[in-house]
Order: structure tokens, then C-alpha cells, then sequence
């Protein structure tokens, strides 16, 4: 036993190692966004979770469409207590019965349908549940990927400040400049302000990352290497962001066709099966039984007729003003929420869309802007601002203030891109359709 427990250690090994692997290969490459997003849609526990309650509701439904089992009834009547003789006398017999229930009117087939008509929701919300995580995991990526590409634009400006200090102290301590001690001291002062920024930022990536891994199963938040290249994210229906397109109209049919509005008209339709079930309980139930009642011979050896009962039996639902009236009119008022429950989801896909939309117009401005005009005349002052500076024409403390102001730029059109890409990943949310294939309009 001692042998056998050892050679099945020494085998463990090397499986619980190949299990680990292809975690550590995927944790070694660069993670992309399309990657990242694949993967998690891949392996929600919530999607495998929806699948099992799809299967009960569709083996509930099966099972609501059959009769309900017979009843069978076994015992002796009549039987005399003074001898407990089963053939002293004549009406002492051993009965045999069995009865079946019949429900009112049409509430198998109802009951069959409306807990089908509950099953058929799960698809659709799977399906807006791939677009939540597509969403989901898109902004936490991209989060993370702002956080890193922060860290390097202050990181690289850090050594320009690094730069300009032994610059200012150079000319300081040889007094062949004018640089005074107040600009060391604010050059100083500066870089000090970039190394907390550093931290404060490298702090953010790393949380943005631990969010990112919650939906990375085999993924470790210290392990992740985000891909270099910034993802291209490409809109579901463009035509509806046109300026010149005007009709909600357009927008509503698409909304729709939303699995999110999609699931809740699935539950008007299961609800409105409700209706027709509950009003089934101003039928009568009815109940048919049969039974046999066997007779021993009389004292003297004669024979005894053996008995056969048949008979129905019905409730009649006479007071219905407290049971069956209450009952329809819960089913119905539960039918009229979910419509409502519809109309304020479309309110408000609807406004999400539109701000949306109209944030995702000012970034696309703002981005043109920055790549027009703005980043370069910020570096043609920075650069202005250094030269005059070197030649004993300008003041140290505008060469800090333009080197900041081109750093503050540079993150600032970060921000943009990063925002942009994040905004069109909402609105693929929300240009979500049944019929297609919720990718998220994911480019490498």
C-alpha cells in the first residue's frame, strides 16, 4: 500500500502541472481585448447555470401535461367485531378501489405551456447576459490598458524632469545661467508630483486588473501582460449615430429586438398563459373511482354475490368571490407589472442609448481636435519654450509649465481614445439584437 500511495503521488505531479499550464501559457501571453472578451463569455459560470434551470423548467413542463397518478384503495367493510369473522355476515366484504383525478378544464395544457413558455426566457437571457459580459469585460480591459499606457507616458516624462533637474542644478551651481533656486526647487517639485501620480496610477492598474480577473477564470491579476496595440471597436448599426437620421422610430424597432426587451415580452406571453390558467379555477374538478367489494360464502356454503360500485365526483365552485375572482385578478395585475416593467426597460435603453450617442459625438470632436492642432501646438511650446530657455531668453519655470502642460495633453487624449472605445462598447450593449451575433464588434 506504502508503494502504491507513492507512485500515485509521483504521478499527481505532473497532472495538477499540465492542468495549471495552459493558465500560466494564457497568463504569459498578451492578453487582447477580443481575447479577453472570448474567453470570459467562454467561461461564465452564470451561462452554464441558466442552461440547468432551462432544462428543469422544460422537464417541469413535461411532467405539468400529465395526469396526476390514480389512486388505489385497499380494506375490508363491514367487518363484525364480535368474531371478526369475514363470512358470518352478508355484508362483509373486502374492497378494492381506484380512483382518477381529472384537472379542471384545461389546466394541464395550460400549465404545460406557461412553464414552456418560462423556459423559452433563458435563451434570451443568455443572450443578454454575453452582451453584459462583452460590455463587462471591454471596460475593465480597457480601464486597465488606460492605467498602463498613464503609467508609461509618466514614466518617459519622469526622465525629462530627471533631466531638467540636473539641468537647473548644473546652471545653478556654476551661476552661468539665470536659473535661481526657486525653479531647482520647483523642478524638484514637479517630479516629486509625477512619482505619486506614478503610484496613484499603478495603484488603479492594479485594481482595474483584479476586476479584469474575476472574469478570467485561470487568470491571476499579477499575471495578466496586456496586449501593446489599442483594440478597434466597430459600432453594430452606425446608420443610427448619423446626425442626419433623426427617427426614434429606427432606434425603438432595434431596441426591440433586444434580448433584454426580448425576455420580458417572453414573460408577458407566460404571464398571459397565467391569466388563462387561474381563470380554469371557475371549472369543476372532476373525479372518477371504481371499486369491487369481494363476499365470502354465507355459514351454510353458499355463494355471495360479489359488489361493483362505480362513481363521479366534481367540486362545484359556487363562492368565487375571495378564491377564484382574487386569483384571476393577481395573474392579471402580474401581467400588467411585466408590461409596465417593459415600458420603463425601453425608457431607459433608450435614454442610455441617447447620452451615449451624444458623449460618443463630443469624444470623436474632442479626438479630431487633439490630432488637428492641439497635441502639436503643445509640443511646438514646449519645444519653443526649452530652446529659449537654453538660449538665456526664456524663464525655467514656463520650460516645467509647458512640459507638464504636453504631458497633461498626452494623457488627457489617452483618456479620449480610452472613453471612446468604452462608450461604443455601451452602445454595441444596446445595439444588441436576437437575431445577431452579440461579438461586440470586436476588431484585432
Amino acid at each position: 500500500m506504502t508503494l502504491f500511495s507513492e507512485y500515485l503521488r509521483q504521478m499527481a505531479v505532473p497532472a495538477v502541472c499540465l492542468i495549471g499550464l495552459p493558465a500560466l501559457v494564457a497568463a504569459q501571453t498578451p492578453l487582447t481585448l477580443e481575447r479577453a472578451v472570448s474567453f470570459a463569455r467562454e467561461n461564465d459560470p452564470w451561462l452554464e447555470g441558466s442552461r440547468y434551470r432551462e432544462q428543469a423548467a422544460v422537464a417541469q413542463s413535461v411532467a405539468a401535461g400529465t395526469l396526476p397518478d390514480p389512486e388505489v384503495t385497499l380494506g375490508f367493510a363491514n367487518l363484525p367485531v364480535d368474531s371478526f369473522d369475514f363470512g358470518q355476515e352478508q355484508m362483509t366484504q373486502f374492497r378494492v378501489g381506484v380512483s382518477q383525478m381529472f384537472p379542471r378544464g384545461e389546466t394541464r395544457e395550460l400549465k404545460r405551456r406557461e412553464l414552456s413558455e418560462q423556459g423559452a426566457q433563458y435563451p434570451l437571457m443568455r443572450s443578454d447576459r454575453l452582451a453584459k459580459v462583452t460590455v463587462a469585460v471591454s471596460q475593465q480591459w480597457l480601464e486597465a490598458f488606460r492605467n498602463r499606457q498613464a503609467v508609461r507616458l509618466i514614466e518617459k516624462d519622469s526622465a525629462l524632469f530627471g533631466h531638467l533637474v540636473d539641468v537647473a542644478e548644473s546652471s545653478y551651481t556654476t551661476a552661468a545661467g539665470k536659473t535661481r533656486q526657486q525653479d531647482l526647487i520647483r523642478a524638484q517639485l514637479e517630479l516629486t508630483r509625477l512619482e505619486d501620480r506614478l503610484l496613484v496610477l499603478q495603484q488603479q492598474r492594479e485594481s482595474s486588473l483584479a476586476k479584469l480577473a474575476e472574469w478570467l477564470p485561470g487568470f491571476a491579476a499579477g499575471g495578466i501582460v496586456l496586449s501593446d496595440t489599442l483594440p478597434v471597436l466597430a459600432l453594430n448599426t452606425p446608420y443610427l449615430l448619423s446626425s442626419t437620421t433623426g427617427d426614434t422610430g429606427q432606434l425603438l424597432q432595434v431596441l426591440l429586438t433586444h434580448p433584454r426587451i426580448k425576455t420580458l415580452d417572453q414573460k408577458i406571453i407566460a404571464t398571459g398563459t397565467g391569466v388563462q390558467l387561474a381563470k380554469q379555477k371557475y371549472k369543476p374538478q372532476w373525479e372518477i373511482n371504481a371499486g369491487y367489494g369481494y363476499r365470502d360464502d354465507d355459514p351454510m356454503g353458499d355463494d355471495r354475490s360479489d359488489f361493483f360500485s362505480l362513481g363521479v365526483s366534481f367540486d362545484v365552485p359556487l363562492f368565487t368571490f375571495n378564491r377564484q375572482d382574487r386569483e384571476v385578478h393577481a395573474a392579471q395585475a402580474g401581467e400588467a407589472a411585466i408590461k409596465t416593467e417593459k415600458v420603463l426597460a425601453l425608457r431607459s435603453m433608450r435614454a442610455g442609448f441617447e447620452a451615449a450617442q451624444a458623449r460618443l459625438e463630443r469624444l470623436n470632436q474632442r479626438r479630431a481636435l487633439y490630432e488637428k492642432r492641439l497635441l502639436q501646438e503643445i509640443h511646438d511650446q514646449a519645444e519653443a519654450s526649452l530652446t529659449a530657455y537654453t538660449n538665456d531668453a526664456g524663464d525655467f519655470s514656463e520650460v516645467v509649465r509647458a512640459r507638464i502642460a504636453e504631458l497633461n495633453a498626452n494623457i488627457d487624449f489617452l483618456n479620449i481614445n480610452i472613453d471612446r472605445l468604452k462608450t461604443i462598447a455601451e452602445l454595441n450593449y444596446f445595439l444588441t439584437s436576437v437575431e445577431a451575433d452579440s461579438t461586440g464588434g470586436i476588431s484585432p
